[in-house]
């Protein structure tokens, strides 16, 4: 995986620990507006960033999936990004399409806590099943 130390997850969590709402430090996000990036998975682009979240603790980007999920759009939780290319602006996620695709389905009126803790829940899981570096 591309940049990633092994040690270390979301939000300088030590492994084995996944912080689903916070960047990690070498993702290079650092307040950095990323609406109109592309988004890349593992295994290919899944869209552009509609919005995004700088919150402590609450860090997200909506992406507009396009014709991938036509007329859709999914929330990433900033732990979920590996890193961004600013020159390219393009952001990097360690999962792929399918888990990306199989999260809880994103409205935008569910940003509510309730949304968030089973939208976290769901990809602590997938890290639990695949941790970063698991993806080729």
């Amino acid at each position: 995986m591309r940049g990633v130390d092994q040690g270390v997850v979301a939000g300088g969590a030590p492994a084995g620990s996944f912080d689903p709402w916070s960047y990690r430090d070498e993702a290079g996000v650092s307040g950095t507006n990323l609406v109109g990036y592309k988004v890349e998975a593992t295994d290919g682009s899944i869209g552009k960033i509609d919005s995004d979240s700088n919150e402590v603790n609450a860090s997200y980007l909506v992406v507009d999936t396009g014709p991938w999920i036509f007329g859709k759009k999914v929330m990433l939780p900033a732990g979920t990004v590996n890193h961004v290319d600013h020159d390219e602006q393009k952001v990097y996620v360690d999962r792929n399409k399918d888990q990306i695709k199989a999260a809880p389905e994103f409205d935008e009126t569910a940003t509510d806590p309730a949304y968030r803790d089973k939208l976290g829940g769901y990809y602590n899981d997938t890290y639990a099943a695949t941790p970063p570096g698991g993806l080729r």
